[in-house]
């Protein structure tokens, strides 16, 4: 995901997260934007990625060859991982463009895995890959129900995402498309979070007032909605297939937008 400038402090739909003073009245939700990685999926454990790609290109490894290569490969830069300490220079403009474009996405991440000399052949390809399928990816265990709570009172719901591929596959396979009414990704729209562009453009495909909006993520740059006139909450991520806290979110726009 990009690295943009901090946007500021997030805010919940009270006012500033920090301010509680005289604790003003939430304001009316409509509608609510979740980010996609680390607020309503993760991916799938490391040792877990490694085994399974390599399978793939024929090769079974023992668990303990797994472990290396999985931190070396992490450390190198995986989609859904922590930030590369260091992109190489050859690959510097694809990681720029990777959540704008989708060939960019891939030769940055392919890129970044063929750096760690694993001797398995097709082995970046086949990591990548294992982005693209719903087995590489474990949704939190209270998206759905958050999901389904959301669509019974009739507040709808936007995936709003840096991303430079199509998650739409995945939500269809985890059964939760019709639960989400939009999608704003940004290799589609042209804009990434922290832009306020690209929160706008959700609510937007929404119909709904931003002031009257929720963001939901767990970064800074989900906090960008605040220049878009959105309330927002961050929730830190959870490990891949526990509960990550999203139902503060009903508390926050059942009681105040499906009454």
């Amino acid at each position: 995901m990009p690295d943009h400038a901090e946007p500021p402090k997030p805010r919940t739909p009270s006012g500033p997260a920090s301010d509680t003073a005289g604790k003003p009245p939430r304001r009316p939700l409509d509608a609510v934007l979740f980010d996609f990685h680390g607020t309503l999926a993760q991916v799938e454990d490391p040792v877990a990625w490694v085994l399974a790609a390599a399978a793939d290109c024929g090769v079974i490894l023992d668990r303990t060859r797994a472990t290396s290569l999985a931190d070396r490969l992490v450390m190198a830069g995986r989609a859904g991982g922590p930030l590369p300490a260091r992109v190489p220079p050859r690959l510097a403009e694809v990681w720029a463009d990777r959540d704008l474009y989708p060939h960019a996405h891939r030769a940055a991440y392919t890129g970044l895995a063929a750096t760690v000399e694993t001797g398995i052949d097709g082995l970046p390809e086949a990591l990548y890959e294992r982005l693209l399928r719903p087995e590489g990816w474990l949704p939190y265990a209270d998206t759905a129900a958050t999901l389904r709570a959301l669509r019974a009172v009739n507040v709808p719901v936007a995936v709003v995402s840096n991303i430079g591929f199509d998650p739409r596959p995945l939500f269809d396979a985890w059964g939760l498309t019709e639960l989400v009414d939009a999608f704003a990704l940004s290799y589609e729209i042209g804009r990434c979070k922290p832009d306020p562009g690209i929160f706008l453009r959700a609510c937007g495909m929404l119909g709904v007032d931003p002031e009257r909006t929720l963001m939901v993520g767990d970064t800074p740059a989900d906090a960008g909605a605040v220049r878009a006139g959105c309330a927002t909450l961050l929730l830190p991520a959870a490990e891949a297939g526990l509960a990550n806290g999203l139902t503060a979110v009903l508390d926050l726009a059942i009681a105040e937008g499906g009454e």
